[in-house]
């Protein structure tokens, strides 16, 4: 039996420092119970969710799972559609606090599950690793801002009016041909916002396969030029209006931008292609929105963009290099707290959660 998975980002190493898209988990009208875990490194938070989540695809439950930029391999947070349930991990640098305490969120402190005073002689270590792991990510996000600066100086040289508005009209006659009113919706389609992608300690990661689940056809979009976050704005806007839900995913690089947009019910996807992220599937149509810019503007740019694309990879690499460096210190940390930490106990507990939410099924 096959059991969907999703897999995206709720924050990014982004320009701006860490961008966080954890308060839009769950739309607390509609949801039952968001669980909002507590605790510090090495806690077992992750394990905990992670737990949780196999034991629901397990007994067929579709799962999404929210993954952590600082670890890919960690979990942030999972979300039960079915059951309207989600577990997220509400510490720093994604604080989370209830909005409607006990009706809505529930707090999980997992720092119960501590031997507090053989870490308490651990002071001292703790601090200098939290403090050299917080540097090292200022650095990595200067390294992003600069790489971004990098692509919005050739965007901004490159793209006029002229072309923006190419893009508008070729994105009417998609809309045209892809999104037709959806007859059985009787109201808006609704939109949330997921990071498909993310820069992390393992480089940039781009989940296309989550892509792949929820949609068989799928435009590629070249977007060296940011052109991108014009058509798929009005291909949501429409997709919207005519009744259908989407995902809306913001770019990491820049996330007041789009870069993918899926429309499951439609079985379609828009996906950017650009120099850190290629589609590696099979595509239904390319759109080659590089070329709705001016010819001859391109062409005498052409050494201005060599040196750019070289820049841009030079400071994503000491970005990569650094979150590197960041992620070898944090797993200092844990190693620090993983020795006094009730496993057992946290496993039980999960158990007992796993028993509660499979009641409701």
């Amino acid at each position: 039996m096959y059991t969907q998975q999703t897999h995206y980002f709720l924050g990014a190493n982004s320009p701006q420092g860490f961008y966080s898209l954890y308060g839009e988990l769950m739309d607390l009208k509609t949801g039952d119970t968001v669980y909002i875990l507590k605790g510090g490194p090495g806690c077992g938070k992750s394990s905990f969710m992670r737990k949780i989540a196999d034991e629901m695809i397990q007994n067929g439950l579709e799962v999404e799972y929210i993954e952590c930029t600082g670890d890919p391999d960690s979990l942030d947070a999972i979300v039960i559609p079915a059951l309207k349930t989600a577990y997220v991990d509400g510490t720093a640098p994604h604080v989370i606090e209830p909005k409607y305490p006990a009706v809505m969120e529930q707090y999980i402190n997992l720092g119960e599950f501590y031997d507090i005073e053989p870490l308490k002689q651990q002071k001292e270590t703790v601090m200098e690793l939290n403090q050299a792991y917080k540097a090292l990510y200022m650095r990595a996000y200067d390294c992003v801002a600069a790489a971004y600066g990098v692509v919005r100086q050739l965007s901004d040289l490159v793209v006029d009016a002229a072309a923006i508005e190419t893009v508008h009209k070729r994105g009417k006659g998609i809309i045209a041909r892809e999104i037709p009113k959806n007859k059985k919706a009787k109201r808006e389609g609704t939109q949330i916002r997921r990071f498909l992608s993310g820069f992390t300690c393992k480089g940039h990661i781009f989940r296309q396969d989550t892509v792949d689940t929820l949609a068989k056809r799928v435009y590629v979009l070249d977007n060296n030029l940011g052109l991108s976050d014009v058509l798929i704005t009005d291909i949501a806007a429409a997709a919207k209006e005519a009744g259908y839900d989407a995902i809306l995913c913001p770019s990491p690089l820049n996330p007041e931008t789009l870069e993918h947009l899926i429309i499951p019910e439609l079985s379609l996807a828009f996906v950017s292609r650009n120099p850190y992220m290629d589609y590696e599937g099979e595509h239904y149509r390319h759109i080659r929105l590089d070329a709705m810019a001016e010819g001859e503007r391109l062409r005498a740019c052409k050494a201005r963009i060599r040196f750019s694309k070289k820049m841009f990879g030079i400071l994503m690499q000491e970005a990569d290099n650094t979150l590197r460096d960041a992620k070898i210190l944090h797993d200092e940390l844990e190693a620090v707290y993983n020795p006094h930490v009730d496993f057992d106990g946290v496993y039980d507990l999960a158990e007992s959660h796993v028993q509660e939410l499979l009641a409701k099924k």
